[in-house]
């Protein structure tokens, strides 16, 4: 292949699948996690690979529990997600969600946590990106496909909630 060829391939915009693809996938692997009772369907970040979790959030105007099985990075203790939908148009409704009800319940691979999210901001939504990047060099041309920035949502361990007796 020719070096002109390889530039162009390398610059040309990102493909990505039909929406009816996208939204088929999600709701094949969340029926996976569901019918393997969590066994399948949720990993650890591990090299250069993101991890997938499940986040449970409150429904901002139901207030019943949603799910949704997302890609992840470790910061430290803090899981870190793109608020991306898809990498189409508009923000999803998890991150909807968490904005009006920021505390959530994330599932790993190893175990749950009770973890509070918010966007993060500046040099640490700076630094994050970056990090997103090593795992796939061509996010800043899929973030490009939608019109608004995409959110960096940093999720951070909170204490168990009290029960109340």
């Amino acid at each position: 292949m020719s070096n002109e060829r390889k530039s162009a391939e390398s610059t040309s915009e990102p493909r990505v699948p039909p929406r009816w693809f996208v939204r088929t996938m999600w709701s094949l692997h969340r029926g996976v996690y569901r019918i393997s009772a969590g066994r399948v369907g949720l990993r650890r970040p591990r090299g250069r690979n993101w991890g997938m979790l499940r986040l449970t959030v409150t429904g901002r105007s139901t207030g019943r529990e949603h799910s949704v099985i997302l890609a992840y990075l470790e910061d430290g203790p803090n899981l870190i997600c793109l608020a991306m939908n898809g990498w189409a148009e508009g923000e999803p409704s998890w991150w909807l969600n968490l904005q009006v009800h920021p505390e959530a319940t994330a599932d790993l691979a190893d175990g749950s946590r009770f973890v509070q999210a918010h966007a993060a901001q500046g040099v640490e939504r700076e630094r994050l990106w970056a990090r997103w990047r090593e795992i796939d060099a061509n996010l800043d041309a899929y973030a490009a496909l939608r019109s608004t920035e995409t959110a960096v949502v940093v999720l951070e361990p909170r204490p168990e909630p009290r029960r109340l007796s």
